[in-house]
């Protein structure tokens, strides 16, 4: 059962360091926590109910292992700025005042071309009509035109 339970916490902590850090822009609309516990949460049950583990105790004892790190780092997140810092990673400049941050844009590996695609997206034009653009902490890009309208995707606009 100890096994199981370091088992389940070296893999969920190495994924989530190693999506956190290399993967940002793959979270898209969950945040990054969620995405990894459903993806372990259901490698952990189905390997339960096929017979993989020699009980389904034992991938009951995971998926609850896996639930317990995901609830302790939110709460972490939660309670403690650094470490909020280090789960929700703060925005990303890749334009300011209509011209583009290559040194922003080479870092996260986003390319002109997939800039502009999501700038087209937002219905923006051309670059001068951008006042700033972020790659926000949970992968998406927000844009805020000279006019001060913000745009995103339309589940993040404010209203």
């Amino acid at each position: 059962m100890i096994e199981l339970i370091l088992r389940g916490s070296l893999v969920y902590l190495a994924l989530f360091v190693l999506l956190r850090f290399v993967l940002r822009r793959g979270a898209g609309t969950f945040s990054l926590g969620d995405l990894l516990m459903i993806v372990l949460l259901a490698d952990a049950a189905q390997n339960a109910m096929s017979a993989n583990y020699t009980s389904v105790t034992e991938g009951i004892i995971l998926v609850m292992t896996i639930i317990c790190w995901s609830y302790a780092l939110d709460w972490l997140g939660q309670h403690f700025p650094a470490f909020g810092k280090l789960m929700h990673p703060p925005p990303t400049p890749l334009i300011r005042d209509g011209k583009m941050l290559a040194r922003n844009m080479r870092r996260e590996l986003i390319t002109v071309d997939e800039l502009m695609s999501h700038l087209r997206q937002q219905n923006v034009k051309d670059l001068q009509e951008v006042q700033s653009a972020f790659l926000e902490g949970d992968g998406r890009i927000s844009v805020v035109k000279h006019d001060g309208e913000t745009t995103g995707p339309p589940e993040r606009r404010a209203t």
